[in-house]
This record gives C-alpha cells, structure tokens and sequence, in this order.
C-alpha cells in the first residue's frame, strides 16, 4: 500500500528533513480540511455518507448508557472502552467531580431531564458515551430490540432502526467541550490545564 509519507518521500528525496517534516504536516491538513469540507457540503447537502437514512429521531428519547449500547454494538463499545471519552469522568480530581462546569464535558446528558445527575443514580451516563455524539437512544434500543433475533435486516428494517437514532448529533458536538481550537474560552480550570 502506498501510504502519503512514502509518496513525499519519493517525490521529495533529499529536501532535507525538515522541510519534508514541514510537507508532511501541511499535506496532513490539507487531506483533513478537504475531507472535513466533503462532509459538510455532504450533510448540509443532505447526502447519506454511510448509507443510512438521514431522518429526524424521535425527539422523546430518553439517555440509556453506554452498556445498552453495547448489547448491539459491542465491537464499538469495546474500542470506545480504550478511549479517553470512557475515562473523561475518571480523570476529574474529587473536588470537581460535581462541578457543573466540569459535568457538561466529562459526562453524557448533564442539564438535561435524563442525563446524568450524580455518581449514585446515574453512573452509566458518567464518561463520554455514544450518546454524547448520538443522542439519546431509547428508541432507538426499543425499535432496535425487535430485530435482536435477526441476523440480516430488510433494507426497511435497518432504515427504520437506523432512523431512530442520528449518526451524528446535527450541531458540532466536538466543539462543545474541545476549545483549545475553539473561539471560546476554555472552562478548564487553569490548573488542570495541559501545559
């Protein structure tokens, strides 16, 4: 396979390293500015990127946790489990483990009618869950529990599971709490700041 460094390479042999330091990361970003920029025209286009239907998820769902999830999707849960967003809970020191500032970012739903309260009676939503980027899923866990015996969904089937839940929330949900890049001022203690 022939990868992006290895075409710079070939194509830059003997410009020194740091100018091929320099055409790697400008050639980094630039892949990821147009791919970034496809998949806003995409959806704002209304195209379907992934194949599945684009439609407005019931708007009553209630927050479920991650373990709900992964009693359909368990190979994501499983790679979601490895990442910081599992952990963004845990990394809080005690004393701003109930700070609201701090709870918007580092768990799924806070502010909302079934998101999460506190540590007693609602420790699935702790950490950055699928929902935190998908939405609430209970919809879509009850739709989708009725095809749990099938192995092959009818293309009707799958968009009426797909369709209940969004593929990605229709706002810049990364933004929300990755500031650093963002226009606003990041609510990030100073001192639990990466320096």
């Amino acid at each position: 396979m022939v990868t992006l460094d290895y075409l710079l390479t070939v194509l830059y042999l003997g410009k020194g390293e740091e100018r091929m330091s320099k055409l790697r990361r400008t050639s980094y970003v630039g892949l990821a500015t147009v791919a970034a920029a496809l998949t806003l025209v995409a959806v704002l286009g209304g195209l379907d990127l992934l194949g599945t239907a684009f439609a407005d998820p019931p708007e009553d769902q209630t927050y479920t946790g991650a373990k709900r999830c992964a009693s359909c999707h368990f190979t994501q849960y499983m790679s979601w489990k490895k990442t910081k967003h599992a952990k963004t809970f845990d990394l809080l020191p005690a004393e701003y483990q109930e700070d609201a500032k701090c709870l918007k970012c580092h768990t799924t739903g806070y502010g909302t009618p079934s998101g999460y309260k506190d540590q007693a009676s609602t420790a699935s939503l702790a950490g950055t869950t699928c929902e935190s980027c998908h939405g609430p899923g209970s919809k879509h866990d009850e739709i989708a529990q009725q095809f749990k015996s099938k192995k092959t969904l009818t293309p009707e089937e799958e968009k009426l599971v797909r369709g209940s839940i969004w593929l990605m929330l229709p706002k810049n949900v990364c933004v929300e709490c990755h500031t650093v890049q963002a226009h606003k001022k990041s609510e990030t203690p100073p001192e639990l700041r990466k320096k």
